[in-house]
């Protein structure tokens, strides 16, 4: 009676396009024979066309089963409905078992043209099929859902305002956490797979970044959020905040001393580290270090018949000026054997880099250094300075205080 009476009262609406959609209440608790047999005694009724299609939604109302027989019973509907050119197929699942999602994409593999879903998973019980989370797996393998997440924060924020329920921090594509890796091993291959995004100019081709199923940025998130560091994090991670956020390349080499040193804080503290205080951890423990020694004037010249160099230093030792001359094959090599002319032997230096932060005549150089004491201990160091050999000597100086501290957490 209710199918004729909204027969009847469709000419009311004279110039309003009606789409009727029938949906049995229990499809999932009902034989699929029967259920299709009341799916055509409605048709028979609504008398749809080619033009003006019917809807015949067929919902998990209660998950009983694995998504994998929901998506034969689909199947068997779209093979044997009546006039199924007439006939838009579609679904409407429920997350009693927590498969929603897989049920609704298996069913349209099996042929079902349409879904239902609701946003971020609200509805009864354990709720509906995430609309967003099926439209961005679509998305990940190609498949343009044409619904727009390209702001999903903003859309997240007006669903949490109007609802007054929150979105689940692990919630895929929308969680705040689903973009964040603390795991070393994670963090150092996303690490990778975005420096090779850069390397090899791929910013507009396939998207093939470890641990990241979608671009961050097509849903409106941002790479800050990516690697977050705390007491499990690996070195990787440590790297590629220090990298992205403050431009320190620092070797690969020196990777695992930092992380070790920035780990041990975030244990120390209990707590997540923010860019910011991985930066200033970095800098108090590697960057120009003066502590005994200090460099306090350095002047190099360089021979012009053999174009090695001979410096003339003023360092204080615990506070004690003491004068320095070396001769070397470069700034460096001459302040070392200054150290070792005056009994600061016990090392030799394992292995050097340097980079420029930044561009122009004013920029600041930082260069790494890394040491081995004669107990075989190697100790890694960093000098930062607008003159690229004060850089070098102070990254010398700072690896070799650090040998002298033996310098960790305890030292502090």
């Amino acid at each position: 009676q209710v199918n004729i009476l909204i027969l009847y009262l469709l000419p009311t609406l004279p110039d309003t396009n009606i789409k009727l959609e029938y949906s049995p209440e229990s499809f999932s608790d009902t034989e699929v024979e029967y259920a299709l047999d009341v799916c055509e005694k409605v048709m028979d009724i609504w008398e749809p066309t080619e033009k003006n299609k019917i809807i015949i939604n067929l919902p998990h109302t209660v998950e009983w089963f694995a998504p994998n027989i929901y998506a034969d019973k689909i199947e068997w509907i779209c093979k044997n409905i009546k006039n199924k050119d007439k006939t838009i197929i579609s679904i409407h699942t429920h997350n009693d078992r927590g498969t929603s999602i897989a049920a609704s994409e298996l069913a349209v593999l099996a042929g079902a043209q349409r879904v239902e879903g609701t946003l971020f998973g609200n509805g009864e019980r354990t709720g509906n099929m995430d609309i967003v989370t099926m439209a961005l797996n679509m998305f990940s393998q190609g498949i343009d859902p044409e619904l727009n997440f390209s702001n999903l924060p903003y859309i997240k924020q007006i669903y949490e305002e109007c609802t007054k329920m929150d979105v689940p921090t692990r919630q895929p594509y929308s969680g705040e956490l689903v973009f964040t890796a603390f795991s070393g091993s994670h963090q150092d291959a996303i690490k990778k797979g975005m420096d090779n995004r850069l390397k090899t100019n791929n910013n507009n081709e396939i998207w093939e970044v470890p641990y990241l199923p979608i671009d961050p940025k097509d849903i409106g998130r941002t790479y800050k959020a990516i690697i977050r560091i705390n007491s499990q994090s690996g070195k990787g991670g440590v790297a590629y905040i220090l990298s992205r956020e403050y431009g320190f390349e620092i070797p690969k080499k020196m990777h695992p001393e930092v992380g070790i040193i920035i780990n041990k804080i975030s244990d120390k503290l209990g707590k997540e580290l923010n860019p910011e205080e991985i930066y200033n951890a970095f800098y108090e423990y590697f960057i120009n270090q003066n502590n005994p020694l200090q460099l306090v004037e350095f002047n190099c010249t360089i021979d012009k018949e053999n174009g090695n160099n001979s410096c003339s230093a003023i360092v204080k030792y615990n506070n004690n000026s003491i004068n320095i001359n070396g001769y070397g094959n470069g700034p460096i090599d001459a302040f070392v054997h200054g150290m070792n002319n005056h009994g600061w032997d016990n090392f030799h230096i394992v292995d050097f880099h340097e980079q420029s932060l930044g561009t122009g005549s004013d920029t600041e150089a930082i260069s790494y250094i890394q040491i081995k004491t004669n107990e075989g201990k190697e100790f890694w160091g960093a000098g930062i300075d607008t003159n690229i050999s004060l850089a070098g000597i102070k990254s010398l100086i700072s690896a070799y205080n650090r040998s002298l501290n033996n310098d960790n957490l305890n030292n502090k």
